[in-house]
């Protein structure tokens, strides 16, 4: 049985320049990079399975379907948003805290 058909949406023309502009600069995010690069591949193949674009572009089924999730929604960015990541290791009085947990 199949799953559900993937949501058909398009990037904005905007969008797809600024993705091909960046994947053309020498200083930009790898991350970028690649967010850019798997929604130019969606852009241009937008039948294709999440895990045959995901080997395309070296990133893994679970990552291609989230970020297709998110962009479908219309968030068309590809800046991480805040939550669960790496906390800063720093105190709110502006102390640090090393790496062996001392002041």
């Amino acid at each position: 049985m199949p799953g559900p058909k993937r949501t058909r949406y398009t990037f904005t023309e905007d969008f797809l320049q600024e993705a091909r502009g960046a994947i053309r600069r020498r200083t930009a995010l790898v991350q970028e990079v690649h967010r850019y690069r798997l929604a130019l591949a969606i852009h241009e193949h937008p039948d294709v399975s999440n895990d045959e674009i995901g080997r395309q572009v070296g990133k893994s089924e679970r990552q291609v379907r989230r970020w297709r999730h998110r962009w479908a929604l219309g968030d068309l960015s590809v800046i991480d948003l805040e939550g669960r990541g790496r906390k800063a290791d720093f105190f709110s009085n502006g102390s640090r805290l090393g790496r062996r947990g001392s002041l």
